[in-house]
């Protein structure tokens, strides 16, 4: 029986032609009258098929509950680059951006907003951007509050603690100077710290030369309070690395520039070595976005975002096999490490210490790679490793955060477990099981162990932080999820912020600090 003889009135179908999406939004559909309600402010209210746009759709719903998108509807984008988009939205470093720089940012992480959530979150996340963190610099320390609030303490040769003077002052002071300035990101080197702000400003005090040795050597000019890089005034910054003889700064959009070192384009740019303008790092990543950069001796590693998933790069000094490309030459271009790849590994996190070299994967995974001098790589033994090897006596650990120093490694897992190795000296490994002033605290450590003084603490670790320096004694610093700071190791120029007595150059045992980060 048909539609016909039943009685049943034939359903009449409409055929509508094809055109662009605008042109049915904006013909109201005669076939069904319908009250017709505004979706966006005072824009012209039209009917529309719901399920022609994910876009519309969740206009409609906003309509439908009487709460207003607050945003116009797109055309283009679907329901998941939409939520992209409104996540990007509320991170810090996106929020001031203007809407050209916006689509330049999509355009350089692959064309998605998707793509370009996850560039901003993995620079959040191996950076502590907008978190608290504790930075051990060679002879003096930094500490940023949650709120951006920043206490040094310390060496202070050259005016590196940045409080209008030249002493040296074992407690944490607050640089006064930098109030109602949010400071999300810091670096030390030997005489020197640069910190960033919210705003992509640059504050650099200490010695104002990149192009000379670290130890012992003065700038042409001390600069004792925090002054604005008038060369990166221009240049929305979000991190800076400072390795010897040179210093780097990554952008907001993941571009890389350096100062100095740049001579026979050492560091993809040809400068004299004493050149302080920054210089765009050329080559490959040119249009690739870098979401976090680490320094060593005299090299630059480089994690980058890629449409087909994360990556590192190195450029520099091969001594060691610290770049990681299985030989030991030197780079004047960023390289891409290509034994990531053929280890299945997606590194999420990397670390440059002096000689060597980790990253941690994103199934926690370490790799350690350059220089084996005292077991810094874990792998057993003191064997030089030129491409990154995973750290087999980890392989029960998942690990979320790696620091490296000079011959020294720490590794922290998801539990918050701490896990060092390599060189002992200054007691900076953490490993002082029989109390202080007795036991192995300055033993060397060729594979993982588990730091169990900071266990002891009870608190979940989330950074550490130590010496990346040959020419200075190594100091370690715990931050806690809670905000409390813990230090040990070398103490002889206030660096712990913690006094000691006089006969103590050390502590074996991680002491708290007094300052509350949070």
């Amino acid at each position: 029986m048909d539609a016909t003889t039943s009685g049943t009135p034939t359903v009449q179908y409409h055929n509508i032609p094809d055109q662009p999406i605008t042109a049915i939004v904006a013909a109201p559909v005669s076939a069904f009258l319908r009250q017709v309600r505004h979706c966006f402010g005072d824009s012209t209210p039209g009917e529309f098929p719901l399920a022609a746009n994910p876009s519309i759709v969740l206009h409609a719903t906003c309509s439908f509950f009487r709460q207003p998108a607050n945003f116009a509807p797109d055309y283009e984008l679907s329901i998941s680059e939409l939520a992209a988009l409104d996540m990007c939205q509320r991170r810090a470093i996106f929020k001031p951006m203007t809407d050209e720089e916006r689509q330049s940012l999509k355009h350089r992480c692959g064309g998605s907003w998707k793509l370009v959530l996850r560039f901003l979150l993995a620079g959040e996340a191996c950076c502590r951007r907008e978190k608290s963190q504790a930075i051990a610099g060679p002879g003096h320390s930094i500490a940023v509050t949650s709120s951006g609030a920043v206490y040094s303490f310390g060496s202070n040769s050259s005016g590196q603690l940045g409080h209008g003077n030249t002493e040296e002052d074992w407690r944490p002071q607050q640089i006064r100077s930098l109030q109602g300035i949010r400071i999300i990101q810091a670096a030390a080197g030997a005489g020197r710290t640069m910190l960033i702000s919210d705003a992509g400003r640059v504050y650099a005090f200490g010695k104002d030369s990149f192009g000379e040795a670290e130890y012992g050597v003065q700038g042409t000019k001390l600069v004792t309070t925090p002054q604005p890089v008038e060369s990166l005034k221009d240049i929305f910054v979000v991190q800076a690395a400072i390795g010897n003889f040179f210093t780097a700064v990554l952008s907001r959009e993941g571009r890389v520039y350096t100062f100095s070192w740049g001579k026979d384009s050492k560091l993809g740019h040809k400068t004299e070595p004493n050149d302080v303008e920054p210089q765009p790092l050329l080559g490959a990543l040119e249009n690739i976005p870098v979401v976090q950069i680490a320094a060593g001796y005299c090299y630059l590693l480089c994690l980058a975002c890629q449409p087909s998933g994360m990556s590192v790069y190195s450029v520099g000094c091969g001594l060691g096999g610290k770049l990681g490309h299985g030989s030991r030459t030197d780079e004047k271009y960023p390289r891409l490490i290509e034994q990531f790849q053929l280890l299945n590994l997606q590194p999420m996190v990397v670390a440059a210490g002096a000689w060597h070299a980790a990253v941690v994967g994103r199934d926690g995974r370490v790799c350690t790679w350059g220089w084996g001098r005292y077991g810094c790589l874990g792998h057993g033994n003191e064997e030089c490793e030129s491409v990154p090897k995973v750290v087999e006596a980890l392989s029960d650990v998942k690990a979320v955060h790696v620091a490296t120093g000079d011959y020294t490694t720490f590794v922290v897992s998801d539990d918050g477990d701490v896990y060092s190795f390599g060189c002992g000296e200054s007691a900076s490994l953490g490993h002082n099981t029989a109390g202080e002033g007795q036991g192995n605290r300055h033993a060397n450590v060729l594979s993982p162990e588990l730091v169990m003084s900071l266990k002891q603490v009870n608190e979940r670790v989330v950074q550490i932080s130590l010496t990346n320096s040959i020419y200075w004694n190594a100091h370690t610093f715990a931050l806690t999820e809670s905000g409390k700071l813990y230090a040990f190791g070398a103490g002889d120029k206030g660096q712990l912020g913690i006094e000691l007595a006089n006969n103590q150059t050390e502590r074996g045992n991680p002491e708290r600090v007094d300052i509350d980060l949070n």
